[in-house]
């Protein structure tokens, strides 16, 4: 095949969503003769793949060959793609602007066309100052709809909407998302692309509302296009938050894989999308009850901001409720005037005030979370209001009042699909049940037992155990286990099976070095086993792996 046949097979393959194929097509064309088409297709390939490194340094040669051939509309289409790029993966917002401004500088005395709208659409991505972003943003929408560019109305709407929720007009701006999405999901647009804009600003959005619900409504719906194309959540930023879901429905392994993916994409970028990834696995560490592991975590995150909320749960599990409330009201203070991203902090503050004794400010922090579940009108919010007016009652005695709004929040985190949450609100309905309606309270305590067997959840497991044995229940009660190992011992073993070294294990599973040493000598110890060696082998005959080389 020619250079040209190998080019017209990759395009194809881009435009079918078959990525493997695209990017051997580019390779072989590259191999040949180094063509500006062939660079900015693998590129394009990479991209899809989830190689956003190699993916950019591909997109960076196609540029300069579009420019030293004269092709400036080319040139400006890969330049808006790297400012993107910048934003999404790496968080290098110089680079973003530096990229914008040569898209528009290239084609100055040329009539830009069609590329117009996606100039001013690009321009308003990456500026800034609200309203100035809106205006760019507004242009662009309205040049779309003159024009027919569907494709450009789409990821237009999806910006606008989430620049609205950014400046505080949340249901206006979550409208406009729900819009874009329904169009972007039913097949509207004409570039696979426009999926991974949308879906991205519908993140950003949800997540800024603080909802969850929404966001795992337009997931499922995305699961379709995930079959046919792989998962359109391909910035870092969008990966992140999309693992976050993912670890809210209980689906913990797919989740831990997509925060794997945004930390391993962010490393040597943009500091602050890097703590982001690392708080939020921190935080799935601990739902598993893997404490130190979240602590290490934790401990490579500089940005106080993201990590206030896991690292105070950190502090209420060692017993330091003050350090906790410390940690928390700072974080309130600096969101100001922006409730909606406060309703978990102040879910928490209520713990750790009652842990302090102090219900006194339970109750006016559980009043004031109340009043915002009022004006978000978003259904986890309420649900954590209710939540926390029945551990306030639980607190100050009232133990009726306690049940009952423990009922309302359980019902409310079962419609929200929130198995942990469900899982901890069926045990805390089964604390207040106990010593009136034991009966009923051995019935909750063995659902959320079930809850959080299935999921992992090992601290809250041993806590159900612990109370199903002080109502009389005997038998399996601890989680499940493969021979004598945690979860995570099981995790260190398949990886000293295909001979990793302890560094290589603490890299892959995001620990320290000491502690990737520590889950090797418990295994060994628990199995029986004198050395590495024998390690290798126990986990070949386990997992069915090839000894290592």
């Amino acid at each position: 095949m020619t250079v040209e046949e190998h080019v017209a097979a990759g395009h194809a393959a881009l435009e079918a969503g078959r990525w493997e194929e695209a990017r051997n097509a580019f390779e072989a064309a590259l191999a040949e003769q180094e063509t500006p088409e062939a660079l900015d297709g693998i590129g394009r390939a990479l991209w899809w793949l989830g190689d956003t490194r190699q993916s950019v340094e591909y997109s960076e040669r196609a540029y300069v060959e579009f420019r030293r051939a004269g092709d400036v509309i080319r040139a400006s289409t890969t330049a808006m793609s790297l400012c993107v790029a910048y934003v999404g993966n790496f968080g290098n917002h110089a680079a973003a602007r530096g990229w914008i401004a040569r898209a528009e500088r290239v084609l100055q005395g040329t009539d830009p066309g069609p590329l117009q709208g996606w100039l001013w659409s690009t321009r308003g991505y990456v500026t800034a100052e609200l309203d100035a972003s809106l205006n760019l943003l507004e242009r662009a929408l309205r040049f779309a709809r003159e024009t027919g560019d569907v494709d450009l109305e789409l990821c237009t709407l999806a910006d606008i909407g989430e620049r609205f929720v950014m400046a505080g007009k949340v249901q206006e701006g979550l409208e406009l998302i729900d819009e874009a999405m329904a169009g972007t999901l039913a097949g509207e647009h004409t570039r696979l692309d426009t999926v991974v804009f949308t879906c991205c600003d519908m993140l950003v959005a949800c997540d800024l509302a603080g909802d969850l619900e929404r966001a795992t409504q337009w997931c499922r719906i995305a699961d379709r296009f995930i079959r046919d194309y792989g998962c359109p959540f391909l910035f870092a930023t969008c990966r992140t938050l999309y693992g976050s879901i993912l670890v809210a429905k209980g689906r913990w392994a797919e989740g831990e894989q997509e925060l794997a993916s945004a930390i391993r994409m962010t490393e040597n970028a943009g500091p602050a999308l890097h703590a982001e990834a690392l708080a939020r696995l921190a935080d799935l560490r601990l739902r598993q009850g893997r404490l130190e592991e979240a602590e290490e975590l934790l401990a490579m995150v500089d940005d106080s901001i993201v990590r206030a909320l896991p690292a105070a749960t950190v502090r209420l599990a060692r017993g330091e409720p003050a350090v906790a409330v410390m940690t928390l009201e700072r974080r309130l203070n600096l969101l100001g005037e922006r409730p909606i991203e406060g309703a978990p902090i102040l879910a928490m503050l209520v713990e750790a005030h009652i842990a302090l004794g102090d219900t006194d400010a339970a109750t006016k922090i559980a009043a004031r979370l109340e009043a915002e579940s009022q004006i978000q009108d978003r259904r986890h919010t309420g649900a954590l209001a209710i939540l926390t007016s029945g551990r306030v009652a639980a607190a100050k005695g009232q133990v009726e009042d306690a049940i009952a709004l423990l009922e309302r929040a359980l019902d409310e985190f079962v419609r929200l699909d929130l198995p942990l949450e469900t899982g901890r609100v069926r045990l805390e309905l089964a604390r207040g049940l106990a010593l009136r309606r034991p009966e009923l309270a051995i019935a909750e305590a063995k659902s959320a037992f079930a809850v959080f067997d299935e999921l992992g959840a090992g601290g809250d497991a041993n806590e159900a155990a612990s109370l199903l044995r002080s109502l009389g229940i005997t038998g399996r009660t601890g989680p499940k286990r493969v021979g004598a190992l945690t979860k995570r011992e099981e995790e260190v073993l398949s990886l000293v099976g295909i001979g990793l070294s302890n560094p290589e294990i603490a890299q892959r599973l995001f620990i320290s070095r000491k502690t990737a040493a520590h889950h090797v000598s418990n295994l060994l110890a628990k199995l029986g086993l004198r050395n590495r060696a024998e390690a290798v082998a126990y986990a070949a005959r386990t997992f069915g792996h090839p000894s290592p080389k």
